[in-house]
């Protein structure tokens, strides 16, 4: 049995994987795969694939290629999700901020540098034209410690995934004063180098079994009802995030891949571009 380690956060997306795993697929086809749930966030699955306490990893697209970018080992195998992420953009329930405009130059809640909230803080500024520069953050590691910072005053608004921060919006603790969806496909696949050279054909089963199970996810009896009984989210909420995702089955193509590079050099979030051939697999 070949035991691989895969980590993801702990979100709808990555049902999945645990689908596979509970129904013996991955066991069925000699691998042992170890899921990890890390409710941190891409910043701290990156930190995972360089420290080797992971081979694999679910992360957001321009996460894992920003840290490509600053010397992780790793390659993106294959896009997850398709379709763009949806990024609410919440306050505390009692803030005095309205709108969008109104948080200009609030201090923003993010899990850690690195991390999608907080690369997306910086797309979402350049989208309404504030200066990028002027953008301080705190860090908060999870929802959770969102949610303190926010209801203490600590940071003024936080980003993250809209379906799953909308029970917290429907409790009456944040409020969501507006949406910024990925310009790009939100989840890949990435795997650390050492681990493709050493078990390619592993990676390969991992990524056949995967792939099924997306494809044909939707078709689920009753999927909604087990997506909003696992996630605490309303049937309704659900129905309306399973029209809006789509899984893939594809490798990231160039012009994805260029597309996500040239905002994340754009907005100075890294130095140079590299190689499309380097950063993936």
């Amino acid at each position: 049995m070949k035991n691989i380690k895969i980590a993801g956060v702990p979100e709808h997306f990555n049902l999945p994987w645990h689908l596979c795993i509970e129904n013996g697929e991955f066991e069925d086809a000699g691998i042992d795969l170890e899921w990890a749930d890390v409710p941190e966030g891409t910043g701290r699955l990156c930190q995972m694939l360089r420290d080797r306490e992971t081979d694999m990893a679910v992360l957001l697209t321009e996460g894992i290629i920003k840290d490509i970018a600053a010397g992780n080992t790793s390659k993106i195998v294959q896009v997850y999700v398709q379709s763009p992420l949806i990024w609410g953009i919440h306050v505390a329930a009692g803030s005095p901020y309205k709108t969008v405009d109104d948080i200009e130059k609030g201090k923003v809640a993010i899990s850690r540098y690195g991390s999608g909230s907080h690369l997306m803080a910086y797309v979402n500024a350049k989208q309404h034209g504030w200066r990028i520069n002027n953008l301080e953050f705190e860090i908060v590691n999870t929802l959770d410690g969102a949610i303190e910072a926010l209801t203490e005053g600590r940071a003024d608004y936080f980003m993250w995934e809209r379906f799953m921060t909308k029970p917290v919006v429907d409790k009456g603790i944040f409020r969501r004063v507006g949406d910024c969806p990925t310009p790009w496909p939100c989840f890949v696949i990435a795997v650390r180098n050492e681990t493709l050279v050493n078990d390619a054909d592993s990676i390969g089963t991992i990524l056949d079994i995967i792939n099924q199970t997306t494809e044909e996810f939707k078709e689920i009896p009753s999927i909604d009802r087990t997506l909003a009984g696992r996630y605490g989210q309303k049937i309704e909420d659900i129905q309306e995030w399973l029209k809006l995702t789509r899984w893939s089955q594809k490798k990231l193509d160039k012009n994805t891949f260029d597309k996500v590079q040239a905002q994340l050099l754009e907005l100075n979030i890294i130095e140079k571009k590299i190689a499309f051939e380097s950063a993936t697999g």
